[in-house]
């Protein structure tokens, strides 16, 4: 029969590589110094954005990322660190992570994974400063939209002069 401890350390260790084959990102952040309550608050806003923050112990971290084949965060695991599992979305949920360490300095993002590409943190970094997908979105349709607009204006400007010009033309043959 085995000890309690061992298996919670094994059923910790399956959690994270479950989470990990279910994410499409994962940020490894260290919340040392951060209070209870203030880990809770970010748990709910995590939450929202169907992302989730687990703490685990170290050990069985490096264990469970070694046998998923990102063996290259485990350097990333020191001191009380914390795994964000990210379903969707790491773009929304690097800007909630950055406006959070705004109000609480002690919380800092080690590094991370997308899709199997290794992050560091000027990556999450730089990641939390992009726009929304909105707002991507209406970027590129105002792009394409541009040049059609372009060409109604002008054939609107040949049409309007070509009014202007007839009006001319009658104005003279009246007087």
């Amino acid at each position: 029969m085995k000890k309690l401890g061992l298996v919670f350390k094994e059923a910790s260790k399956n959690r994270i590589k479950n989470s990990l084959k279910e994410s499409e990102a994962v940020f490894i952040v260290r919340y040392s110094g951060v209070a209870s309550p203030d880990l809770s608050s970010l748990r709910q806003i995590l939450k929202g954005a169907k992302a989730s923050l687990f703490v685990v112990k170290n050990s069985v971290a490096r264990r469970a990322l070694k046998d998923s084949g990102l063996e290259v965060l485990v350097k990333n695991i020191e001191g009380p660190c914390g795994m964000v599992f990210i379903k969707n979305e790491p773009v929304a949920i690097s800007r909630s992570l950055f406006d959070f360490i705004k109000e609480h300095e002690q919380l800092r993002v080690e590094g991370g994974s997308l899709k199997n590409k290794v992050l560091e943190k000027t990556d999450i970094e730089a990641m939390s400063k992009l726009p929304s997908k909105e707002i991507l979105r209406a970027q590129v349709v105002m792009t394409l939209n541009s040049p059609i607009s372009g060409l109604v204006i002008t054939l609107n400007q040949v049409l309007a002069k070509f009014v202007y010009c007839i009006d001319q033309i009658k104005q003279k043959k009246s007087s």
